[in-house]
This record gives structure tokens, C-alpha cells and sequence, in this order.
């Protein structure tokens, strides 16, 4: 079976480099972007924002799912050593936990713009505050993975192929 799939190269991955950051990077700031201006809409009452926020919602939503596919690809391929192991397992409970909880949000955001899509609640604010914080906890913890544990670069590669992780 193994002989239909791609040689794993230097990064231990079947294609040039890491997808999954460059996908999750569009999802991080769409839904950033969705939440600044939701928080600029609410304040100025300028309602056009929201439906700037809202297809913001609506691709960050369809885009999730990819990064998360990717992620699971690219977690499954990395082959982390002990120290490493606890927080890809956070990162990747809390990356299928956020697709989830965006889609929740964003069909919350649809029945919301459904019947006034001028008006926003506070408490969606409060959700959007929340998932925010989120994101951030999420993106501390995939910076971790790469810039500490050094996953999929070069150097951690070679030592997990050469037995000394």
C-alpha cells in the first residue's frame, strides 16, 4: 500500500512544506477581522460592518475544517516526541473544538442576520470576546509546536530519524 503514496521529504511530509499553518493563518484573522468589526459596528452603529463580519464568519467557517484536516494530517506525519506529545493533543482537541464552536457561532450570526441584520445583540459580543481569547490560547499553543518543539523543521526531523528524540 505504501508504494502509491509520496517519499516523505526533510520535513517528514509528502508535499514541500507545512499546509497547515498557511490555511490556519486565513481562519485566525478572518475571525479576528469578524470580531473587529462586529465590536466597530456595535459601537459606531455602522451596520454595513456587520455584514462585513459576517462573510468573514461565513469562509473562516469552510476554511476551519480544511485547516483542521491538514492539521491531522500534518500531527499524524510528525511523529512527536514525549515533551511534545501533551500540547499537540491540546492544540488538536481545541482545533476541532473551534470548528465546531466557529460553525455554532456563525449559524447563531446567520439566524441573527436572518431577522434584523442590523441589530446585534451584546451577548454576541460577549460570544465574540470568548472566541477570541480562544484563538489566541490556540495560537499560543500551535507557535509552541513549531518555534519550541520545532515539529516538521529540519533539525527535530533528522534527530526523530536518527534516534536521539
Amino acid at each position: 500500500m505504501t508504494d502509491f503514496l509520496p517519499p516523505l521529504n526533510d520535513h517528514n511530509l509528502p508535499y514541500p512544506d507545512t499546509m497547515h499553518p498557511i490555511v490556519v493563518h486565513f481562519v485566525i484573522a478572518m475571525v479576528l477581522f469578524a470580531f473587529v468589526c462586529d465590536l466597530i459596528g456595535y459601537f459606531t452603529r455602522n451596520t454595513r460592518l456587520y455584514e462585513v463580519s459576517w462573510w468573514n464568519l461565513f469562509f473562516a467557517t469552510i476554511s476551519i475544517f480544511i485547516a483542521v484536516i491538514f492539521g491531522q494530517v500534518e500531527a499524524g506525519l510528525a511523529e512527536p516526541y514525549a515533551a511534545a506529545e501533551p500540547v499537540l493533543n491540546l492544540h488538536t482537541l481545541i482545533g476541532w473544538s473551534l470548528a465546531g464552536i466557529i460553525a455554532a457561532i456563525t449559524g447563531w450570526r446567520y439566524i441573527l442576520r436572518s431577522r434584523d441584520p442590523k441589530q446585534l445583540p451584546v451577548s454576541f459580543i460577549g460570544a465574540g470576546v470568548l472566541l477570541t481569547l480562544l484563538v489566541f490560547f490556540q495560537t499560543y499553543l500551535g507557535d509552541k509546536l513549531v518555534w519550541v518543539y520545532g515539529l516538521h523543521t529540519v533539525p527535530v526531523v533528522e534527530a526523530i530519524r536518527d534516534g536521539v528524540l
